[in-house]
């Protein structure tokens, strides 16, 4: 199979991935909710980076022995069973138990996902390639939270589980049909003393691995919080909160193809990058003074806030992939392991305001304050141009 034909192959599998992702994300936390104290939703989320961090350090190993194909098609066998239990049982420890799987198994998906994408893409084309692959993606965003919100609707966060199992069969099939010719590198042994030595040796790479760390920050506040508080606290209906999302994520299908056309041909990435750290750090601070339960108002600032993310997201991945080969198991996931990182620091310090009796709008002010952080990172960097 040819580099081309492979590509739109993984556009596909990528597509329905990110609806099997996209569904349950914006209602996990007030499924977890239902489950154990709202306080307490952020330390599950922590459980589930500290596994997967513990397992990022293992993946070079992994991948040398038994290679990249069969490691995925393990994990979407995984998460489809973990998916399952999440509909079929009732038991909220088991519950817990399957949705820590079902988050754990897909990050590593989208890890091996990273692979296949790398092993088909030339240096020159990397921004195109990684803007086509993150619009496949973010198509399936931009219309799962309108799906899940009719399904939530009727208190039924099963169901959405259940959608999302069999939206993986598609992807299992796919890959088995698809990709079993796939020829893996020579990944490198993973070394964190090495990985750490190299890293701090070249401020690039170090430098748009913390704007990583920083997005997926922004991500582990919103994606938990804005939902509860939207929910809870402005008092939207879910029907209402599902069409706001679907609206809040558009940017991310009509910024990331130009931008990563222009980061190839035209532009660096150091401009893009601080101009989307200022607009997400903006938008996102306005939210704590919003009081209003005006549909058109929010669904304008939560489209703002991803206009910037949108930014920054294909900025630091074109820098990013321009910078390494498929065989840096290594890095691509130590730059992966920044989400789950991310999602053990901002729950935590999140829950640590709640409990020490911030209001929970007040998050928010000081997530687009912590935004402004990523410039130190932006400005850092050597354009690719």
């Amino acid at each position: 199979m040819n580099k081309k034909t492979a590509l739109f192959s993984l556009y596909i599998i990528g597509f329905l991935f990110a609806l099997r992702s996209a569904l349950p994300t914006y209602i996990n936390s007030s499924f977890l909710s239902s489950l154990i104290s709202e306080r307490n939703v952020g330390f599950i989320f922590a459980i589930d980076s500290v596994l997967a961090i513990i397992l990022f350090l293992l993946l070079p190993r992994i991948l040398r022995k038994i290679g990249n194909y069969k490691l995925a098609i393990c994990l979407v066998m995984i998460n489809i069973l973990a998916l399952l239990g999440l509909s079929l049982f009732s038991d909220p420890f088991l519950l817990l138990i399957f949705f820590i799987i079902s988050l754990v198994s897909s990050t590593f998906i989208g890890f091996c996902l990273d692979i296949f994408v790398e092993r088909n893409t030339d240096d020159r084309t990397t921004g195109r390639t990684r803007s086509f692959f993150l619009t496949s993606l973010n198509l399936a965003w931009l219309f799962a939270p309108a799906i899940a919100g009719l399904f939530v609707e009727s208190a039924s966060y099963q169901k959405v589980y259940l959608i999302a199992s069999a939206i993986m069969l598609p992807v299992l099939f796919m890959m088995i049909g698809n990709l079993r010719k796939f020829e893996d590198d020579e990944y490198k042994p993973f070394s964190l003393a090495t990985t750490l030595d190299h890293l701090r040796n070249n401020k690039n790479l170090s430098s748009i691995i913390s704007v990583g760390f920083l997005l997926s920050f922004f991500y582990s506040w919103m994606i938990i919080y804005i939902p509860i508080y939207l929910n809870k606290y402005i008092g939207f209906d879910w029907k209402e909160i599902g069409l706001m999302f679907s609206i809040m994520l558009i940017p991310f299908v009509l910024v990331e193809i130009p931008l990563g056309k222009l980061a190839d041909q035209k532009w660096g990435e150091k401009e893009m990058l601080s101009i989307g750290f200022v607009i997400m750090a903006i938008s996102t601070g306005i939210i704590s003074f919003i009081d209003t339960k005006s549909f058109v108002v929010w669904a304008f600032i939560l489209f703002m806030t991803r206009v910037g993310a949108s930014m920054v997201e294909i900025m630091s991945e074109t820098y990013f992939f321009k910078k390494i080969d498929s065989c840096n198991a290594n890095i691509i996931g130590t730059y992966r392991m920044m989400s789950p990182l991310a999602y053990i620091i901002g729950p935590l310090l999140a829950t640590l305001f709640l409990y020490y009796s911030f209001d929970i709008k007040y998050l928010f002010v000081i997530l687009g304050l912590i935004m402004f952080v990523g410039l130190r990172y932006s400005l850092r960097i050597k354009d690719t141009k």
